[in-house]
């Protein structure tokens, strides 16, 4: 009889040994992991993202810890194997994280500019490129080559306007950031390139860069863009508190203000994977999954 009981309570026991066990795992976590795609220099990224981290420290109740990346992969491994909790991703960073991880990275909440994104192609005023077809022979400069705005979204404009940028341009360059995109415009080290357009603004509207001397020709179409992500593994009683600290930013509050023009919002919105169906779909068109 005794074995008989032992065999009808030992699975419940052992349910709620491993429901305690996943309990206290999640309330051991005190620190949040958090990076972002180098988008632009390492200093940059502090300074833009210190103050969200200091505000989600006070919404979570907890360390959030920031540490940048040397390159696009690194972020997308970071979360993947689950050193880091929360990234800042590129659309097309998304999709390779979401592919690598078998499914398994959630995306919590985008910017509302970036249902709506584009990238820009710059070149020197004097430089005679006016048009896309203009760029046919001279050197070009890309982002990193995993950047959605910096590479995937611009290549696919130039291959639907007949441009195959292998064969019709003299030289590719992928210089690994934005900012460092539009220096190499400015130093002359290419003759055009593509970016993410709200750093464009950025420059233009911080003075560092002379429109007068370089300038955008080409606009691209509008497409979804980034989002914060965490792994599917993440208790989703956190994943929700971090959405709603993040969706919770009020630009009618100075200190919010400050951290929504950092990261170059003007509010917070949730998103959801069927968002990047389109982006993934023209990166494999692209040959870039």
């Amino acid at each position: 009889m005794l074995n008989s009981f032992v065999a009808r309570v030992l699975p419940f026991a052992i349910t709620g040994l491993l429901a305690l066990s996943a309990a206290f795992a999640a309330s051991a976590q005190t620190t949040l992991r958090v990076t972002t795609i180098p988008e632009e220099a390492a200093t940059e990224q502090v300074r833009k993202f210190t103050p969200l981290a200091n505000y989600l420290e006070k919404q979570l109740g907890m360390k959030v810890l920031f540490t940048p990346v040397t390159d696009y992969p690194a972020a997308v491994e970071s979360l993947v194997n689950k050193k880091v909790d929360l990234v800042w991703f590129g659309g097309f960073t998304y999709v390779q994280a979401k592919l690598r991880s078998g499914d398994k990275v959630v995306p919590l909440a985008q910017r509302e500019e970036d249902t709506r994104f584009q990238s820009v192609f710059i070149a020197k005023t004097d430089s005679g490129i006016k048009t896309l077809a203009d760029m046919k022979g001279k050197q070009i400069s890309f982002g990193s080559a995993s950047s959605t705005s910096g590479h995937a979204m611009p290549r696919g404009v130039l291959v639907q306007a007949g441009i195959n940028p292998e064969k019709d341009f003299k030289r590719i360059a992928y210089s690994g950031a934005h900012d460092a995109t539009i220096a190499s415009v400015v130093s002359g080290k290419v003759d055009a390139a593509a970016l993410d357009i709200t750093v464009w603004k950025k420059f233009v509207a911080e003075n560092k860069v002379d429109t007068q001397a370089v300038n955008v020709f080409f606009t691209t179409p509008t497409y979804f863009n980034y989002n914060w992500s965490v792994h599917a593994d993440m208790p989703v009683s956190l994943q929700n508190k971090i959405k709603a600290a993040l969706l919770a930013l009020n630009p009618a509050n100075p200190e919010h203000a400050e951290i929504l023009r950092l990261n170059r919002a003007t509010r917070y919105i949730e998103t959801k994977p069927e968002n990047y169906k389109e982006l993934e779909a023209a990166a494999r068109n692209l040959g870039l999954l």
